[in-house]
């Protein structure tokens, strides 16, 4: 009788464990030291795997510091942009939330223990929102150019909202709140953000 050695359940606790080294190193050489301090935004991090939200091929690979390519034009962002956006959205229980991207992705993941509940809405259809949904805290992952009309809607008076602002070309955080009907974005840092295709601005001509 021949006997085969079984290397299947070593192989996946060393992977477990790389992976959660990988983590750790995130948190210490990428967020850390780009101010992501925030023990309940470091917390949340190191506790959702970035690699059960990328392509099976791109694993290994779930934790560098740029945007990892998930398919259809979509991207998960560095781990430093969603750290940022945690921070400036500073979700609370109390939050009635809205999450414009993947209702199954890692940012879902991060966001939903934090408030008290998340609505979710792919790019594509935004404008299908209800009209005055009364979102206290809307975030948006991913950049776009054109803030989308209907997310202004849903956005409740004195709620506040995140995303990735398009400005000449160049991607920024940018945080703001509606005040007497009307959302103000306030640009913050540049960042590497994917942008969103379905909010880009129209092409105008000029002669």
């Amino acid at each position: 009788m021949t006997l085969t050695e079984d290397r299947s359940a070593p192989q996946a606790e060393q992977t477990a464990a790389e992976q959660s080294a990988a983590r750790h190193a995130m948190i210490v050489s990428q967020l850390r030291t780009s101010g992501v301090n925030e023990p309940w935004v470091l917390g949340a991090m190191a506790r959702v795997a970035r690699e059960d939200y990328v392509p099976e091929a791109m694993r290994a690979a779930a934790y560098i510091d740029r945007a990892i390519p998930l398919g259809d034009g979509r991207f998960l962002a560095a781990p430093v942009v969603h750290g940022m956006m945690l921070t400036e959205a500073a979700p609370r229980e109390a939050d009635k939330a809205l999450l414009v991207g993947d209702g199954e992705g890692y940012l879902a993941a991060l966001l939903r223990p934090m408030v008290g509940s998340l609505d979710t809405v792919s790019p594509a259809d935004v404008a299908r929102l209800a009209t005055g949904g009364g979102y206290s805290l809307v975030v948006i992952d991913g950049a776009v150019e054109e803030l989308p009309e209907a997310v202004c809607a849903s956005l409740a008076e004195g709620g506040r909202i995140v995303t990735g602002l398009v400005v000449r070309g160049v991607a920024r955080l940018a945080a703001g709140c509606k005040v007497a009907g009307t959302v103000s974005l306030l640009p913050l840092a540049e960042l590497g953000i994917p942008a969103l295709p379905e909010f880009a601005a129209p092409k105008r001509w000029s002669f």
